[in-house]
Formats: C-alpha cells, sequence, structure tokens
C-alpha cells in the first residue's frame, strides 16, 4: 500500500440503477478484510454528514472526496454527482434521499508516527426541506456535520434549519464556504470584499450555533483560525483551510504555525516595508492603507493564478506554477481556459487533502462523541447498564444499536435495517431484542425476540457479507424489517430503555387519497402503502373510515416523489390521486358560555366540564414536549404557574394529554373533594383521547384545549360507574364544552422563504395576496441584487405556488415552504360562510352526515 489512499467502501441506497456517469472509475480493490481491521480502532474513525442548503454545493462537494478515494475520475468529479443515486435525482439535480459512502483514507497527524489509516463514514443529505426529515435521520448515526454554505447566498433557511437540528442531535458542526470561484471570475470582487462576505457567513453560522450553546460539548462555535472552516470551490476540486497557507508561511517566515494561524484571519496587516505584523490597516508612514493578511497572502495569490489562466496570460501563470511548485502531467499540459484552471487548482490546494485534515483533526471520534451524546440519546436512566455500555463505547459491552431507517434491497418488498452499533458487536445469527419505538420496559407490546438472520456492509448498490460489526460504525441488517416500521432499537440488554426516537423538524401537513383504477389491484395497493411507510422516515399512510387509503408528506415535491415511488417500485398498479387536502384542527377561541352536563347511559352519573382555550405558545411546548406528559412534574408545573398564569392546583392536577397522549389538549381536575373519582380517571382520560381524536366539527383533531373537570356526580355502586357508564358521557361532554366556546378550525400555515432579484419582487407580492398569504420580513442581501423575503402563507394554498411564483417571475424566485405554526381561521362555523363550507367539504369527503351537528346532540338537560 505506497498510495495514500487505499480505497472505498460504498453504501449507497440500492434503490434505482444509476444511469451510467462518464468518467467513473472501477472500484479501488481491496477487501472487506482491511475494512474489518480498521473498525476496531474505534479512535480512527469518523462519522460525518455533509448538510446545506437547497443548491448549496453539498453532492458536489463529496464529488472531491470520492474522487480523492480513486472512484471516478478527477475530470468528472464536480459534475458527476456520484451520491444521487436514483434517475430521477439526476435528472431534477436534487437529492432525494441521504446516500453513504465510507471512505478509507491515510493522514499524517505529523506526529512523527507516520500516516495513519482512517475510516470516514461520510453521509450527503438532501437539501430540499421536504426532505428534511432524510436528513435527521443522518444526523443521528454521525457526530460530526460539514455544514456547507454557499459564499454568495450566505445562511439561509434551511441552513438554519439543519443547523439546529445538528445542535440539538450534539453532533459537531464544522463549516465548509462554497462557491468561492463565483466570487472570483463571476462577480469580479475584490479580495478585502470576498473577506467581509466570507466573514458575513460565519458570522450568520455562529449566531445559530451561539443560541444552542451546551455545556458538555463546550464551545462549538466555528473559526477560521482555529481551523473549522473551509473556503473553496466544490465545482473545481479546490480548497483551503487557514492553517493549509500557515504551514506553508510559517516556513518561509521562520515562525510557528499556531502563532501564522491567527494572523492570517481578522484584523492583521503586514507591513511589507518595515517587516512587522501591525493591526492597525494604516500606521502612521505608510501613505495607502495596507491589505489584509487574509487577502495579501492567500486570496491575492488564488484571485491572480485563476485570473490569468482565464485570461490566457501565458507567462505570468507558467511563471506562478513554477514559483508554487504545480507541475502539469501528460496530457494536462495541452489543456487551456478553464480546464486548466481546474486542474491547476486542483493539484495546488486539492479540496480533499484539506477537507479530510479537518475531518479527522477537527470531529470527534465515536468514542469522545458517545461520552456526550449518551443524554440525548438514551431514555433510560444514566446510570444503566445500557447507558454505561454507550457511554464508555466499548466493543465487548452489551449491543446497543439504533436503526435510523429502511434501505430497499434488490428483490422487491424487503428492506434492509440500516443503522449505527453505539456499543457491543452486533455479529450474524444473535439473538436480539428488537424493541420498536412503542416499547416500554417490563411490556411485552412492541418487542421481538429474533435472530439477526446476515449482517451486511453497504458497498454501492451491492452489500459485503460480514461477520461481525464493532460499535462505532454503520451497518446493515437482514431479516429485521418485517418486525419494525421505520426505526427502533436493538440490543442484548433485558432491562434496556430505548434510544429515544428521532424529532422531526417538518410535520406532515399535506394529505392526498389514492384509489386504484382497477378494483382488482387492491391487494397490491395495499402493500405498496405499507412498503412505502417503511422506505421514508416521514410519510405516513393510513387507512380513513370511508375507506380511502391517505399518504400524508411534509410538501408538494415530497408527495409526488412518494408517489412515484408507489406507482414504479412498490404497488407497480394504475391509481389515481385525489387533490391534495389539507388537516386542520379544531380549537375554541373563548370559555364556554355555561357548565355543559351529560348523563351515563343509565342516568345514574353526571360528568359537568368546561372548555377554554390554551395561550397558543403553551400549545407549541405542549407538542414539543417541553411541557408535555414527559416533562419533570414540579419543572411543568412551575412554568405553568409562573409564565401562564395557571393555578397552582390546576398545574399539579392535569390528568392527561391529548390525542395520542402528547398533543396540546388538557384535562385538568378542578373538582373539589368528590368520591371515587380517582376510580373513574382512566376512563374519562380514555374517551378524552377519543374525543380529541375525532372532534364534533368535522371529525379532526382538537388542538389547544383545556378541559376543566368541573364537577362528577357519581353512583355509589362500583358496578354501575364502569367504563361503558362513564366513557360515552365524558365524550359527549366535551364535545358540548368544545361546541358553547365558539369553535373554529386552525389551518397549518408554512413559512415560505423566497430569494430573488430587487425587481423580481412585485411578482413575489402578487402571488402573495391573491393566496392569502402576507410578507413579514424583507432583508436586502448586502453586495448582491438579491433580496430575502420571508412571509406566511396557508398550507390549503400552497398548490401549485411554487410554479404559479416561478410563472409571474419568470424564474427569478426560489420558494422554500417549511411548516410553521397552525392558525385560527376567522368566522364561525355555526353561520353559512367560508368556514361552514370548509367544515361541510371536510365532512362530504369523509363520509359523514353533511350538516353541522346540533348542541342539543350532546348536552343534557338536567
Amino acid at each position: 500500500f505506497g498510495s495514500r489512499t487505499l480505497g472505498v467502501v460504498f453504501w449507497l441506497w440500492p434503490c434505482v440503477d444509476p444511469p451510467l456517469v462518464q468518467g467513473f472509475g472501477a472500484m479501488p480493490n481491496f477487501t472487506v478484510e482491511q475494512i474489518r481491521t480498521i473498525m476496531d480502532k474505534t479512535d480512527n474513525i469518523r462519522s460525518m454528514s455533509v448538510i446545506a442548503h437547497v443548491d448549496h454545493g453539498k453532492s458536489t462537494l463529496t464529488d472531491s472526496l470520492i474522487c480523492k478515494a480513486g472512484i471516478i475520475s478527477a475530470k468528472a468529479a464536480g459534475d458527476a454527482r456520484f451520491t444521487d443515486t436514483r434517475a430521477d435525482e439526476q435528472e431534477r439535480g436534487v437529492t432525494i434521499k441521504s446516500t453513504g459512502v465510507s471512505l478509507y483514507f491515510e493522514h499524517d497527524d505529523d506526529d512523527g508516527k507516520g500516516p495513519q489509516p482512517h475510516l470516514i463514514n461520510l453521509i450527503d443529505s438532501p437539501g430540499h426541506v421536504d426532505f428534511s426529515s432524510e436528513v435527521t435521520a443522518a444526523l443521528r448515526i454521525t457526530d460530526g456535520a460539514m455544514v456547507v454554505v454557499d459564499c454568495i447566498e450566505g445562511c439561509a433557511v434551511q441552513t438554519e434549519t439543519v443547523l439546529r437540528q445538528s445542535l440539538a442531535e450534539r453532533v459537531r458542526p464544522c463549516l465548509f464556504v462554497n462557491k468561492v470561484d463565483r466570487c472570483i471570475l463571476e462577480l469580479q470582487m475584490e479580495p478585502e470584499d470576498m473577506y467581509s462576505r466570507f466573514r458575513k457567513a460565519i458570522e450568520d453560522v455562529n449566531v445559530i450555533i451561539a443560541t444552542y450553546n451546551d455545556a458538555l460539548m463546550g464551545d462549538v462555535q466555528v473559526t477560521p483560525e482555529k481551523g473549522t472552516v473551509a473556503f473553496g470551490s466544490g465545482l473545481h476540486g479546490w480548497g483551503f483551510n487557514v492553517e493549509r497557507f500557515a504551514k506553508i508561511y510559517a516556513a518561509k517566515m521562520g515562525v510557528d504555525k499556531e502563532k501564522m494561524m491567527k494572523r492570517l484571519w481578522g484584523d492583521s496587516f503586514f507591513n511589507a516595508k518595515k517587516k512587522t505584523w501591525t493591526n492597525v490597516q494604516q500606521p502612521e508612514g505608510c501613505d495607502e492603507p495596507l491589505p489584509r493578511a487574509f487577502c495579501q497572502f492567500i486570496m491575492t495569490p488564488i484571485n491572480q493564478l485563476m485570473r490569468a489562466i482565464m485570461n490566457d496570460d501565458k507567462d505570468k501563470y507558467t511563471k506562478m506554477m513554477g514559483t508554487l511548485g504545480i507541475t502539469l502531467k501528460g496530457d494536462d499540459k495541452a489543456l487551456t481556459g478553464k480546464p486548466l484552471m481546474k486542474r491547476t487548482m486542483q493539484i495546488w490546494i486539492n479540496a480533499a487533502d484539506t477537507l479530510l485534515s479537518m475531518i479527522v483533526t477537527k470531529l470527534p471520534s465515536p468514542r469522545t462523541a458517545q461520552k456526550y451524546r449518551v443524554e440525548n440519546l438514551y431514555e433510560g436512566p444514566m446510570d444503566d447498564e445500557a447507558a454505561n455500555a454507550i457511554r464508555a463505547c466499548d466493543a465487548h459491552g452489551p449491543v446497543m444499536m439504533y436503526i435510523s431507517k429502511m434501505v430497499p434491497t434488490p428483490d422487491k418488498g424487503r428492506f434492509f435495517a440500516f443503522g449505527r452499533v453505539f456499543s457491543g458487536t452486533v455479529a450474524t445469527g444473535q439473538k436480539v431484542r428488537i424493541q420498536g419505538p412503542q416499547y416500554k420496559p417490563g411490556d411485552k407490546a412492541d418487542l421481538n425476540i429474533k435472530n439477526i438472520q446476515r449482517t451486511v456492509l453497504m458497498m454501492g448498490r451491492s452489500t459485503e457479507q460480514i461477520a461481525d460489526v464493532p460499535c462505532g460504525n454503520t451497518v446493515a441488517l437482514v431479516g429485521i424489517d418485517q418486525y419494525l416500521l421505520k426505526s427502533g432499537t436493538i440490543t442484548t440488554v433485558d432491562s434496556a430503555h430505548n434510544i429515544a426516537d428521532m424529532k422531526y423538524s417538518v410535520s406532515p401537513v399535506v394529505k392526498v387519497a389514492v384509489k386504484v383504477k382497477d378494483g382488482k389491484d387492491l391487494p397490491k395497493l395495499v402493500e405498496g402503502l405499507k412498503k412505502l411507510s417503511k422506505s421514508d422516515p416521514l410519510v405516513v399512510c393510513t387507512t380513513e373510515e370511508s375507506g380511502e387509503h391517505v399518504i400524508a408528506g411534509c410538501g408538494e415535491l415530497h408527495v409526488e416523489i412518494c408517489l412515484k415511488d408507489l406507482r414504479e417500485e412498490y404497488a407497480q398498479c394504475d391509481f389515481t390521486v385525489s387533490d391534495p387536502v389539507v388537516p386542520y384542527r379544531e380549537t375554541v377561541t373563548c370559555t364556554s358560555t355555561q357548565t355543559c352536563l351529560a348523563k351515563s347511559p343509565n342516568k345514574h352519573n353526571r360528568i359537568y366540564m368546561v372548555a377554554e382555550p390554551l395561550d397558543e405558545e403553551l400549545a407549541n411546548k405542549m407538542e414539543d414536549g417541553a411541557l408535555g406528559p414527559k416533562a419533570e412534574p414540579k419543572e411543568r408545573a412551575r412554568m405553568l404557574r409562573e409564565k401562564y398564569d395557571w393555578d397552582d392546583n390546576h398545574a399539579r392536577k392535569i390528568w392527561c394529554w391529548g390525542p395520542e397522549t402528547e398533543g396540546a389538549n388538557v384535562v385538568v381536575d378542578d373538582t373539589t373533594a368528590i368520591q371515587y373519582l380517582l376510580e373513574i380517571k382512566e376512563h374519562v382520560n380514555s374517551a378524552f383521547q377519543w374525543a380529541t381524536k375525532e372532534g364534533p366539527l368535522c371529525e379532526e383533531n382538537m388542538r389547544g384545549i383545556r378541559f376543566n373537570l368541573t364537577d362528577v356526580t357519581l353512583h355509589a355502586d362500583a358496578i354501575h360507574r364502569g367504563a361503558g357508564q362513564i366513557m360515552p358521557p365524558t365524550r359527549r361532554c366535551c364535545f358540548a364544552a368544545e361546541m358553547t366556546a365558539k369553535p373554529t378550525l386552525q389551518e397549518p400555515i408554512f413559512l415560505v422563504e423566497i430569494t430573488c432579484p430587487q425587481d423580481a419582487m412585485s411578482g413575489v407580492y402578487s402571488c402573495m395576496n391573491m393566496r392569502r398569504g402576507c410578507v413579514f420580513e424583507e432583508n436586502q442581501r448586502e453586495g448582491t441584487p438579491l433580496v430575502q423575503v420571508k412571509a406566511h402563507l396557508p398550507v390549503a394554498e400552497s398548490f401549485g405556488f411554487v410554479a404559479a411564483l416561478r410563472q409571474q417571475t419568470s424564474g427569478q424566485a426560489f420558494p422554500q415552504c417549511v411548516f410553521d405554526h397552525w392558525e385560527n381561521m376567522p368566522g364561525d362555523p355555526f353561520i353559512a360562510g367560508k368556514m361552514q363550507d370548509i367544515v361541510l367539504g371536510v365532512r362530504k369527503r369523509k363520509n359523514i352526515k353533511v350538516e353541522l351537528p346540533a348542541l342539543t346532540d350532546y348536552l343534557d338537560k338536567l
């Protein structure tokens, strides 16, 4: 193994055979054994994901690393987008599924030990907001993240979302400022302008990082002088960080590298006359301001070389190449213009080398990362056997593994369970506990004890069998897919709790119903839907009571891709798709006008309730779990008391949340001195779950309602107050309470971020006004003609919005929609009007009686 690079392992998602892209070299020849040996050296493994806004150049940047590993030729790097494996990804130019590559590199740390082999598991994730669930799945199984930012567009909305996700998962970020070549060639910027542009991008990223400061992770802010920021161009395959140049200049000037790194960024200037460093731009005795060190020593040489080649100034660039020690070999000598510039820059400052040294030296190994990540990863107590095993990352300990997604296999309908081993060693034929997300320790629900049929390594679209995989690595398991839906925990510890389920930053708010054209294809469709819901981490496939099959995704593009997969891959039959429908939520706008009463079927028990609205902020806190059922009870009561003015008794007497025991509705026990009250608590709770799941207006979920149980009259005999006597009146009482409290619907609202030139703004506004959207923020991007607009747009109006906007601005505006919040709709459902039409429309779609329920259906007289 004389060469630096020994080769590469690949585990791309084997979905669709990719179109053959020109310039792919053969796979490097090296064996699973070598990979297996390095897997045991936990300190030499790095797992990282590449995250960024859509079209900021993640896949292109990943290419330069793959090229370094010898899989694609240097000529193709940048255009091949090797990690976009599916045919539709290549033609749209958008990454849809996250794709992984394991690269084997030798990196020399300059510590006298010589080059050490490293295994880098790299996941290229999609940037489009509709697929941000893929990003979450990728972040869960990696320890470091490379955030890519386009230096011209700066920090965009999706950059912020993915950075937040990564910091919430305690993944350590480092930054790559991409598309520097555009600054030089397209915008012809001066080095000083470039410096300020870079600085702004870095500061924007640091602002987001600073808001999520985490004591356990320490300071994770990215700065060029620490070496955690790199600059370059993924398309041309060159990149540098300050450290790279500091090495060169430190040797030249005879100072040490650390000192030089501080000088090459920030306000430090080199006075060539006096041969001194200063931190003032224009010291006395100088007639013109000094150039900044970053500009003088780094940007200017790059600038001059690139422009000399592009202007075909042969004498100048051959002389520069001579001094920089760049030698062109073979047919590279005949190149001119852009290909020559690309090749020269690749030889001089190769992006892969820079990225590699940054990944290896700045990102944590699994052993370091799991020490501080165990608290977010593990649901159980922090001192039990499983938690200690994850913290120690011990290959000889008990197995703890998290499955983050299902990967389709070549034979239709079966999936590899793909995930990461957090402790122990996963081996073929091992007997393990497969715990789904609903599993509670000591319970039998959602638990299977089975053997692992095979453990495989993902290599390209093929898989390589491997006997066992130690902790810190990613692996795919065969034969697990039938016991897990999307994700879950695999362990050998009997007392182990689950590894926490992933928190997605988006929620599925766009639904379409599918119907088969030909009745005999129905079983195919049902099977196909099962497979579809396995293959995507976020899509939700349900069957309504009316018998229609509903697919819910988080945006138009997401649903479109899911339907395409369903039609071509999973169901393979023809079906019709309804217009997209939007889920609403039922809520109330004031306290009930009267105390509602409902009697049990045997007329011996009475339940009295009042409904009142919850604060919007409080409802959000309940949904994200900060004030939900899993929060610390004392802390929760204190927050409710201080921040939301709840009565202390009420704050401590929340009986239950709903729907699904974790929504934003609560039952509060407001009664005093009632006998047998706790006996009926469970029955009231289960009736409340049922009521909040299907409200009275149009059987949609309720949201943001607090039901106060004011009084209860119970029969003295236990047999007369069973579930059958308590549940129906509770449900009817909830409905009556809602209907007397001015009920209304809440609709989901998208946050739309649009980047467009100033002159296209009128099109954006007219498009927004037609669709009940409202623009609430406009930012001018300094130094560019672009404007960044933020607006709120109801999801119901967003279908076809992207197409309409592009049409009105002749393709200049780029919108990104992401679900933001719920908003009350104006109007009263009981008076004829728009609101009532919506309610009746939903009822018609669900095959319920098309008229509004009367209050007397639910309210009983004393």
